[in-house]
């Protein structure tokens, strides 16, 4: 999969600009802690959690409240299923689907992966003054970053590339 003509195509789809906070810094960082999570994760895909962290936001028409961006997402990515996505097999799709339909309706959930999607994204959240409950984590993993306060620096789309996943499970 070639991730750099994703984020190229997520950010085309973008009616908010680069600069804004629900924008690709914020994509970047949700798909750094996807990674950490997905990874201490047992039966985690990091690479629908890394899709996830592109597409979550990229429909935005508002930086508040917006809560059909993740359907408009979800949408807008069928447009490119049997091209920058056709390596996905249908179980991942739908994954992805499931959790950029579902990521803001302030649900938990069992399965690995979409766990590990939602509390990417909910991670960030103190950048935009919100503190981070446990009890909206889904993995063990998040819990454990809030817990020792070590999410990490944001990351810089103009100042580093984007980190690569690993291949999907």
């Amino acid at each position: 999969m070639i991730y750099r003509e994703i984020l190229r195509w997520a950010v085309g789809q973008m009616t908010l600009g680069r600069h804004s906070i629900h924008g690709p810094c914020h994509w970047m960082q949700v798909w750094r802690n996807g990674r950490r999570i997905a990874k201490a994760t047992p039966g985690a895909d990091p690479c629908v959690v890394a899709l996830f962290a592109l597409f979550h936001d990229c429909r935005r028409v508002r930086e508040g409240r917006d809560p059909d961006h993740g359907r408009r997402a979800a949408d807008a990515i069928g447009q490119i299923r049997l091209t920058l996505l056709s390596d996905l097999e249908e179980r991942q799709f739908d994954l992805l689907l499931h959790a950029l339909v579902s990521h803001n309706d302030g649900q938990v959930s069992d399965d690995p992966t979409i766990g590990a999607c939602w509390d990417a994204d909910r991670l960030d959240l103190p950048r935009v003054g919100i503190r981070v409950s446990p009890a909206l984590l889904s993995t063990a993993a998040a819990r454990v970053i809030v817990q020792s306060g070590s999410r990490g620096p944001a990351v810089r789309l103009s100042r580093s590339p984007a980190p690569r996943p690993g291949p999907a499970r």
